[in-house]
């Protein structure tokens, strides 16, 4: 790990603002993973946002305009994090969003088969979509044409915008998490 997580209490008011609306988000609608330590300072992709907040406050917005206006099933958007967060071999990401994906009913063959770079056989027709575009999106280049149009299909214009946002934003974090070396919590905690 290269940051250090940030106590609230040695937080600058820059920092403070953004952690406070992260925090906000954390407390309300993050379930089933570790986003903060014991002494509440923010760990995960939160812990580079707070040290770079003219950086990290846009990409904390890009976060929220994409929960804001959201019009996917939970299910679809854990088939592209996942996939993404494989694809970029991101640790803390896939420690979140195996636990997300099963909280919002994925078994655990479904989650290892996506973390391990496969496609899943008993995807639905829209996970399987949604499996695809994220696969191809994040592995560099185009998006197939057939895909574009298998996606407009399944979720309309504005569904396929908000898939294409949820990688993009997905890929940043998964970046973010893996420049600075963030391991998921159970590893940080055994390294003191």
């Amino acid at each position: 790990m290269r940051l250090r997580p940030i106590p609230p209490l040695s937080l600058t008011p820059e920092q403070r603002n953004l952690y406070s609306s992260i925090e906000q988000v954390i407390t309300t609608s993050l379930r089933g993973f570790i986003a903060k330590r014991e002494d509440d300072a923010l760990v995960g992709p939160f812990n580079p946002m707070l040290h770079f907040p003219q950086f990290g406050a846009a990409a904390w917005e890009l976060t929220m305009a994409l929960s804001k206006h959201t019009t996917l099933p939970k299910t679809i958007k854990e088939i592209a994090i996942l996939v993404v967060g494989a694809r970029y071999k991101a640790p803390y990401e896939i420690y979140a969003h195996e636990r997300v994906a099963a909280l919002v009913g994925f078994s655990a063959q479904k989650i290892a088969t996506i973390v391990a770079g496969q496609r899943p056989v008993d995807l639905t027709e829209p996970e399987g979509v949604a499996y695809d575009v994220a696969s191809a999106l994040a592995s560099g280049g185009p998006l197939p044409e057939s895909t574009y149009r298998t996606s407009i299909n399944a979720f309309g214009k504005d569904g396929t915008a908000e898939l294409a946002f949820l990688i993009a934003n997905y890929s940043l974090v998964s970046v973010l998490l893996n420049a600075y070396d963030i391991p998921i919590p159970e590893q940080a905690s055994n390294e003191g």
